[in-house]
Order: structure tokens, then C-alpha cells, then sequence
């Protein structure tokens, strides 16, 4: 597939999930309310959202692309794993330190 196939795939993908998510929310009832959609309804988009998963998963490895995509601050400190260590300092001293 050329990389335009693979934009449009990904535009179908993106509205695709964007609806799924959307009617799910809409139709979000409190705990004890029955639900306005089946329990065959709701496990078929679970099972849709898990395969448009997948897919977009494929075409990003296909595309040699990773999928831990995220927003950015522009002064955020980057490293490899992805982690940043902050010192905490409580103001107390240690035992060690009092002696």
C-alpha cells in the first residue's frame, strides 16, 4: 500500500473510532439504569474498537512508526524511557544527617 492508502485507511479508522466513542458517551447510563443499547450491541463496539486498534497498530509498524504518541510541552525534557526523575524534598532531615 502507498502512503496515501494508508492516510485515507487511517482518516476511515479515526472517524470510525471517533463515532464508536461518541455513541458510547452519548448513551452513558448511571449504574442501575438499564442501558438503551443491547449487551450484544455494546460487545460488538468493543470488539470494532479492538480491531480499529489493531489495525491502526499494524499500519504503524508497517510505516516503522511507534504508537506511544503523546502532546508534547515544547520545554519538556526528553529521555529514552520516557521517565523523569524528580527529587523530593520534604524538608525533613534524615537520621543520619541530625548526627
Amino acid at each position: 500500500m502507498s502512503n496515501e492508502d494508508f492516510d485515507t485507511e487511517r482518516a476511515i479508522l479515526n472517524v470510525m473510532k471517533k463515532v464508536l466513542t461518541d455513541v458510547a458517551k452519548e448513551t452513558f447510563t448511571r449504574p442501575g439504569f438499564k442501558h438503551p443499547l443491547t449487551d450484544e450491541t455494546i460487545e460488538n463496539m468493543r470488539q470494532c474498537l479492538g480491531l480499529i486498534a489493531s489495525r491502526e497498530l499494524e499500519i504503524a509498524k508497517s510505516n516503522g512508526e511507534s504508537m506511544d504518541k503523546r502532546p508534547r510541552y515544547i520545554d519538556e525534557a526528553r529521555n529514552e524511557t520516557g521517565s523523569v526523575v524528580v527529587k523530593l524534598d520534604t524538608g525533613l532531615k534524615d537520621k543520619k544527617d541530625s548526627e
